[in-house]
């Protein structure tokens, strides 16, 4: 049996399916990748009669309704999105979202004489050789007699025939035949992705995230079609508030939807701390609504899919989107949102920069909103989520398989319960193995975006601790106003003593300091400026440090795990003063994961 069909259809015909709703858009709220010169080329070789390559779609599956009859289901688009896009701005005079969301025309002119298209410019703008815009010849909305005449009154000299021949082809353009893979429903998602890759050949791994997202947005029966403009819509105001603006004026039916009234106060709320995209939404509102962690058994129970009898039926359709639905309206909700992130900030994680798993934060966000509805206190809710949250950053819990670990450790919480689950992981990934070796090997490092590190900068943010050699500004501070990272031994001392890049950047090496004191710094060896710093204390001047006193200095070299011995220390004690640090850092990230 034939799983796929292979037919060409003419331009015209698949842009009044996308009219018609026959197949859904998956991306067409965001940003259009193409740039305007691949637009044009496509515009040519369709012009030509060059192969375009094919539009891939999936039929979804005949669900059987209560009455006992088959529902036919719609096309779902798996590949073609950004081509699609392309023919309804250049035929439809559709306009598109650029990178930076905002909606921009692409305008292809054509010059009859020489059958070459551009984009349009000023420079074609003002040439009369150019017709400046192919869209209302193509798309019906002037005549092809008055175009030509229109052509010819600009270009006296131009041959009649000519210009009618080529007119005529552009027009033909709507004609053109593009080919159509369709995928027979019984497929399942890692064929239909195996098959996508090889009819794709640069090689480009298809999101099962987006397969959900072309299947919400095919579906209007259960209202999947608004579940796709919640999740677009709340993504895109949390980066651009003007959105809102074209929410109310173009999309009157969803302003007066509970989704908007959901989402609404994302248009001045404020967020650069998660900045969810639409695969973050989805996964936060699948994980915490099944209790599953494979978006292509989300595909499948949108589908109606029963897993005991492999057959497909409506009441699970139904009652998956309905699960669906309120897994996001639950995401987007402003007090769960902003309680979620209150949370996060709480743990010293104050910044962006300092989570380098955005799986981490999805899953503790899933894990919260779960914990919250079964009515789990709040401070109780509040421990098992920062714990958690970084138990699983310190282990990598979501760098390798994501969807794996997520669908593991959402049953399995779901099983034996958060605390019992909890306890285990920790058992298993945080003995005594873990904070006297693993973790000061974790921090044998250069890079600063290694995991420990990062945690060991939010205990530090957690307990408020003040910068090296600084009486009052905090890390905090710091790390909100992009302050650097500075050297206690300075890299330039390091390398004239012969240490190479990756030994002097080490992160044992880092500390968060005020700019004016890692400028009188210099270059000087640990020794030299600490002992300025102490004869400043002595004379009461404060230059290189604003500390003024020994006992201020002792804390704050307790507080950024500094071995005392930087106080004499130079360059051949170096690699000695990073395993005593590491193993300093270490502690403390011991003892404020334990304070959670």
């Amino acid at each position: 049996m034939a799983k796929y069909s292979v037919h060409q259809q003419p331009v015209d015909t698949l842009l009044s399916w996308i009219k018609a709703g026959e197949i859904a858009i998956p991306e067409i709220q965001r940003p259009f990748v193409w740039k305007a010169a691949k637009v044009r080329d496509l515009i040519d070789s369709l012009y030509q009669g060059y192969p375009v390559g094919y539009i891939i779609t999936w039929r979804n599956p005949d669900v059987k309704l209560k009455n006992g009859e088959l529902s036919a289901g719609k096309k779902v688009l798996i590949d073609g999105q950004q081509r699609i896009t392309a023919l309804t701005a250049a035929i439809v005079g559709q306009r598109v979202l650029n990178k930076n969301y905002k909606e921009v025309n692409i305008r292809i002119a054509f010059n009859p004489l020489e059958e070459k298209f551009e984009v349009l410019n000023k420079a074609i703008e003002k040439s009369s050789d150019w017709i400046n815009n192919i869209n209302p010849i193509i798309n019906d909305e002037i005549s092809i007699t008055k175009a030509i005449g229109n052509y010819l009154a600009q270009n006296p000299q131009a041959e009649e025939d000519l210009v009618e021949d080529r007119i005529e082809n552009l027009k033909r353009i709507k004609n053109k035949q593009v080919g159509i893979i369709e995928l027979d429903h019984s497929l399942d998602i890692d064929t239909v992705t195996e098959i996508f890759i090889r009819i794709n050949q640069k090689g480009v791994v298809l999101s099962n995230a987006d397969f959900v997202m072309s299947k919400i947005a095919a579906d209007e029966q259960h209202g999947g079609n608004k579940m796709r403009k919640l999740v677009d819509y709340f993504c895109r105001l949390i980066v651009d508030k003007d959105f809102n603006k074209h929410i109310i004026d173009n999309d009157a039916a969803f302003a007066a939807h509970e989704y908007y009234q959901a989402l609404k106060w994302m248009a001045t709320g404020h967020d650069d701390l998660y900045i969810p995209d639409y695969v973050d939404v989805l996964r936060v509102a699948f994980t915490y609504q099944f209790s599953r962690g494979k978006f292509s058994d989300l595909v499948a129970l949108l589908s109606g899919r029963n897993f005991e009898t492999r057959t497909y039926e409506e009441s699970i359709a139904e009652e998956s989107y309905r699960k669906l639905s309120q897994g996001l309206i639950n995401f987007v909700n402003k007090t769960n949102y902003q309680r979620f992130l209150m949370l996060v900030k709480s743990t010293g994680l104050i910044s962006r920069k300092l989570i380098s798993s955005k799986n981490s934060l999805n899953f503790s966000y899933a894990l919260y909103l779960k914990l919250r509805e079964e009515g789990m206190g709040e401070t109780e809710v509040q421990h098992y989520v920062k714990r958690w949250l970084i138990m699983s950053l310190l282990i990598g819990r979501y760098s390798g398989s994501s969807e794996s670990m997520i669908d593991e450790d959402i049953k399995q919480i779901n099983e034996k319960g958060i605390a019992d689950y909890l306890e285990q992981m920790e058992k298993t990934y945080l003995g005594e193995g873990f904070w006297d070796f693993g973790l000061v090997s974790d921090l044998e490092t250069s890079s600063v975006n290694n995991n420990a590190y990062n945690v060991y900068l939010a205990a530090q943010c957690n307990s408020n601790s003040v910068a090296f050699l600084s009486k009052s500004m905090t890390i905090t501070n710091l790390i909100e106003q992009r302050g650097d990272i500075h050297h206690i031994f300075p890299k330039k001392y390091l390398s004239e003593n012969g240490y190479a890049q990756r030994m002097y950047n080490q992160v044992a090496n880092f500390v968060y300091t005020e700019q004016s004191t890692n400028i009188k710094v210099g270059k000087l060896p640990p020794a030299e400026y600490m002992g300025k710093v102490k004869e400043q204390m002595q004379n009461g001047v404060i230059d290189i440090s604003s500390i003024d006193s020994e006992e201020l200095l002792q804390k704050n070299l307790m507080l950024n795990d500094i071995p005392e011995s930087i106080v004499s220390a130079n360059h051949i004690d170096y690699k000695d003063f990073l395993k005593s640090r590491r193993a300093k850092m270490a502690k403390k990230i011991k003892a404020y994961y334990q304070s959670l």
